[in-house]
């Protein structure tokens, strides 16, 4: 116990040092750009939260971040570099809007949403199977499978957009026809919100965690993450088991996709690139955390609030600190793992 506890401490200094120098570096980069650290900190403060507008703005982001960050912490915990997360929250986009276009006016308002998250969830479960047979079956890096997947479903957002789903005498990439009111999330009145998407995020955290710490399947995953060849010499069903989170992953980029096309303050249309990035933002989310599903909420708010906080500054300062961050951690973990190995026994 009393080797544990100093490992912990040891580490968390550590992570905590990767941490400081990361911001450090960015106040480097700052000062490059000619503006006050302490300035450009209070602007982000600002940005995020000076005003109940710009609360919302951080929490709409949050949402998808979180949806994206629990699906990857099933794919991170077995040892899985899903990148085709981005795809997958594509997918589920297009596969919201089909089942709107389908549905509208067919179905009461409420049963077609409800359909329409059922059929993103499964676009978005399809496509990361996909990444997850290309990479047991066709022996394809998930790395190199999930970015040729998210062009493949970029590519085709694109045909939908100017070919059959677009506007009505108007070939552009602007988007498809929007959706009406009747099919958006219900938001708080003035707070562009809906509090539907915030809570499928962190109820898709709270089941990731579950599964990750109470199961069989999560201890298997982390045994897999850990030696994929030790625990199919073990006995664990290693491909049905990495299926399963590719599948589980997918399911989650998919609801994100969905949050994207009927979130409360969203385009309410389908249009390309509408991942906006936050696959790639849940993946330096779960990379910081290092794949604790505790660490996903605090630190995927606080990049959320990075990214809308730095709107009023430089477009590209947001990726800059997130990208740092994540660095200086990542050296620090490097650093524990070849100069400080766990103790005998431990």
């Amino acid at each position: 116990m009393e080797a544990t506890r100093r490992r912990a401490i040891r580490d968390g200094l550590l992570q905590s040092a990767g941490i400081l120098v990361a911001l450090a570096l960015s106040a480097v980069v700052l000062l490059g750009m000619g503006v006050s650290p302490w300035e450009a900190a209070a602007r982000l403060v600002g940005g995020a939260f000076s005003s109940p507008g710009d609360i919302a703005s951080v929490l709409r982001t949050w949402a998808p971040v979180l949806l994206c960050s629990a699906g990857l912490l099933l794919t991170f915990s077995a040892g899985m570099w899903n990148i085709g997360i981005e795809g997958q929250v594509v997918m589920g986009a297009v596969c919201t809007t089909g089942a709107l276009r389908l549905l509208q006016g067919v179905l009461p308002p409420w049963a077609a949403l409800l359909l329409s998250a059922l059929a993103g969830l499964v676009g978005g479960a399809l496509w990361g199977a996909l990444a997850g047979a290309l990479r047991l079956y066709g022996n394809v890096n998930e790395i190199f499978g999930g970015l040729g997947l998210n062009f493949i479903a970029n590519g085709l957002t694109v045909y939908l957009v100017l070919g059959p789903w677009g506007r009505p005498g108007s070939a552009s990439t602007s988007g498809t026809e929007p959706f009406p009111r009747a099919l958006w999330l219900p938001a708080f009145p003035g707070f562009d919100v809906s509090p539907y998407e915030v809570a499928l995020g962190l109820l898709a955290i709270a089941a990731v965690a579950i599964v990750l710490r109470g199961t069989y399947f999560g201890l298997r995953l982390k045994a897999i993450g850990q030696s994929l060849r030790a625990a199919f010499l073990l006995g664990v069903p290693t491909a049905s088991h990495l299926m399963a989170a590719f599948f589980f992953c997918g399911a989650c980029g998919g609801l994100a996709g969905w949050v994207l096309v009927v979130g409360a303050s969203t385009r309410h249309q389908l249009y390309p690139l509408i991942s906006g990035g936050y696959g790639f933002l849940g993946v330096l989310v779960v990379m910081l955390a290092n794949r604790r599903a505790g660490w996903v909420l605090p630190i995927s708010f606080f990049f959320a609030a990075i990214a809308m906080g730095s709107v009023g500054l430089d477009s590209s300062l947001a990726g800059v600190i997130q990208g740092l961050l994540v660095l200086g951690v990542l050296f620090s973990q490097g650093l524990q793992r070849r100069y400080l190995p766990r103790e005998e026994g431990s």
